[in-house]
């Protein structure tokens, strides 16, 4: 019963917007078919960042959803910045079940045991909020991340934080998700996002503050889910 994490699979396989385009993405799906099916039994749980499907709406999102879905395991998903079909919890898990997509749940304000891990999360947000409206999304993001945090340590097991943005980036942090993390002792925080060579070099991965950081984007891990220890 293993826990591995990935984030950003950008899927399309319901519609026009190819990611092969963007160098080393070629072949993606099939890479990462490869690698799950040689990785993830049934018996895992894989977490899956944001950045899932690049469909629109929920309706739309059924054929990349039903791929993740026949993959190996049990798949939670966490919301991403390009998740536009995210609605509420609700309305996901009613789309979920409707459609027999049973090996998939959300992470939303709540926690998932795991390998004797307590998985939990949000999306996140930008490191620099400037306007009210950042400020606003920000401040929601803290208080999911609060309750996701908080509902975990009632397992008794070691929280551990799966976020989309990255909170820490180069020279740049977000203080306000940062501050959350320190205030639980949170000893490891994996996050997704970040795309390409030139932008990963400049990712937090180890420690920071006495957390442990590591960036899961597709890209950096090759398309291949990485095992949570």
């Amino acid at each position: 019963m293993s826990l591995f994490a990935i984030a950003d699979l950008h899927l399309s396989l319901g519609e026009d917007k190819p990611m092969d385009i963007f160098a080393g993405w070629d072949n993606y799906v099939e890479r990462l078919t490869k690698n799950w099916n040689t990785l993830v039994t049934d018996d895992d749980t894989v977490m899956i960042a944001g950045d899932i499907s690049w469909a629109m709406k929920l309706e739309q999102t059924y054929t990349d959803f039903k791929y993740i879905n026949d993959l190996p395991g049990k798949k939670i998903f966490l919301k991403g910045n390009h998740d536009y079909w995210w609605g509420t919890k609700s309305k996901i898990e009613k789309f979920l079940d409707n459609n027999k997509l049973n090996s998939i749940n959300i992470l939303f304000n709540n926690t998932y045991v795991c390998d004797n891990k307590a998985i939990c999360g949000t999306r996140g947000w930008f490191l620099e909020n400037e306007s009210d409206a950042d400020v606003k999304v920000l401040n929601r993001e803290v208080g999911r991340l609060e309750m996701s945090i908080s509902e975990a340590e009632k397992t008794g097991l070691e929280p551990v934080v799966f976020l989309h943005y990255p909170p820490v980036y180069c020279n740049t942090e977000c203080s306000e998700i940062m501050n959350v993390l320190l205030k639980h002792n949170i000893k490891r925080c994996y996050y997704g996002h970040i795309h390409g060579k030139s932008n990963m070099r400049y990712a937090v991965e180890g420690d920071y503050k006495g957390i442990n950081f590591k960036l899961i984007s597709c890209d950096r891990l090759a398309f291949m889910p990485i095992l949570v220890r």
